[in-house]
């Protein structure tokens, strides 16, 4: 039996839906619906179930509605459209899809994607189970240990404590400091005004904390000490917001990640999905079905053109016709 310690493989399911819808054109399938962000979270998830082997995994989404954010500060991430039709039309069928490829589906009302990914991520660890988590959120790099990783699949970046140092400028355990700095846009969450990651790592490295920052406040100079004795009151609520819980109560989704165990694709749901949203090479390769001699002509003379620019995880299917899927 192997001594080596077991993989809790998380995925950022809400980072990903857009990230996919936006990789790719707008593909539809043969009754015009919608199926980019399909098929690129289809292959994100076989990717990463081929790169990072594990025995437990899990797709975490946003619950709808709102969180404890939003009672904290009624402003928190107002400013976000609401949700491009066209992916939201595809949220049901990822789901689906997402199942059949065997991934338990976690989703917690009342908190974030990030607070149950958080809080898996620290139940495996007191355990002596490594996390990675596939994410291309920066929020997630606090989480980031010994023991937890962070993986962006459509990047190929790998974010261990000195790749975390190295790409930042402060460790993990400095990030939500850094982060309550510079504020974060994306979840409108304000920082220090004029102050930015450059700025944020230099306080950061001759004060040693947040609270180290703030304390020295009093003698900073120039407009950006300004701002910052002007935010001190605001500073503690920008810390609650970007921090992500690790003690979640996950009880009515999940018991723990035990649950989280691998299962293995359902080849006849996924037959049947495949054939609904005109997925047809996969089906093909699913069914084990010969190539039609004209569709085996038309990809000779496919690899005989001038090839594409490389691309990546989130490429076109080969054989789409137009913006049909194939």
């Amino acid at each position: 039996m192997s001594d080596s310690p077991k993989t809790l493989l998380l995925v950022d399911g809400s980072s990903y839906l857009y990230r996919a819808y936006h990789a790719l054109p707008d593909l539809r399938n043969g009754e015009g619906l919608p199926t980019g962000a399909i098929y690129g979270m289809i292959n994100m998830l076989r990717k990463l179930r081929n790169d990072y082997p594990a025995e437990y995994s899990a797709c975490v989404f946003d619950a709808k509605g709102k969180t404890f954010r939003d009672d904290m500060y009624p402003a928190y991430k107002e400013h976000r459209p609401s949700m491009p039709e066209d992916l939201a039309r595809q949220i049901e069928p990822i789901h689906e899809a997402v199942r059949a490829l065997g991934w338990p589906i976690v989703v917690v009302d009342g908190v974030e994607a990030d607070d149950v990914i958080g809080t898996l991520s620290r139940q495996a660890t007191e355990q002596g189970v490594r996390t990675v988590v596939s994410t291309g959120d920066k929020d997630l790099a606090q989480l980031v240990n010994d023991q937890v990783t962070l993986v962006n699949t459509m990047s190929g970046e790998v974010l261990d404590p000195p790749g975390v140092a190295a790409k930042f400028g402060v460790p993990p355990e400095r990030i939500i400091d850094y982060l309550s700095l510079i504020g974060d846009a994306v979840d409108n969450v304000p920082g220090v005004p004029k102050v930015g990651p450059k700025t944020a790592v230099k306080w950061l490295a001759e004060h040693g904390s947040l609270d180290g920052v703030m304390a020295a406040a009093p003698g900073m100079k120039g407009v950006v000490g300004e701002n910052l004795r002007n935010t001190l009151d605001w500073l503690p609520m920008a810390r609650k917001l970007v921090t992500v819980k690790t003690d979640c109560d996950l009880s009515k989704a999940v018991a723990d990640f035990h649950a989280l165990r691998e299962t293995g694709e359902d080849k006849d749901k996924l037959v049947e999905f495949f054939q609904r949203y005109g997925f047809k090479t996969w089906l093909r390769e699913a069914t084990g079905e010969r190539l039609p001699d004209a569709r085996a002509q038309a990809r000779a003379r496919a690899a005989a053109a001038p090839a594409p620019a490389q691309g990546g995880l989130f490429d076109a299917p080969a054989a789409a016709t137009g913006n049909v899927v194939e």
